[in-house]
């Protein structure tokens, strides 16, 4: 049997209003607003360039994760970006890790959160 195609993939169960509060080093890229899915995979898609993201592993992810958990991937690779020497490798390897069952952005979001919480406190 053949791989659903994207577009037929579940959404993620992260909200996206948690990804956003995670990740709001994304937002310059969407006109400041995230206003739904589209609007995050649009900006995934413009920033992974100058991240150093080639267009085959973005389509690469796009096609294994799905859309939307390529973009909150991407979105967490942003926000820690410094830390990451090889953002479209480390996209690459998440990509084969959820083609497998074995990666879910849930918790690349919430480590974004809890570390956000601990530096504001």
């Amino acid at each position: 049997m053949s791989d659903p195609p994207e577009q037929d993939r579940e959404r993620p169960r992260i909200p996206l209003a948690l990804v956003v509060k995670a990740c709001p080093d994304i937002l310059p890229y969407c006109d400041g607003e995230l206003r739904d899915w589209r609007d995050l995979v649009t900006a995934a898609g413009f920033v992974r360039g100058m991240m150093g993201i080639s267009p085959s592993a973005w389509e690469e992810a796009r096609e294994l994760m799905g859309p939307e958990t390529a973009a909150i991937t991407v979105a967490c690779i942003l926000q820690r970006f410094t830390e990451i020497n090889s953002p479209g490798g480390y996209l690459r390897a998440l990509a084969a890790k959820s083609a497998l069952g074995a990666f879910s952005p849930g918790p690349m979001v919430m480590a974004l959160l809890n570390g956000a919480n601990r530096a504001a406190a």
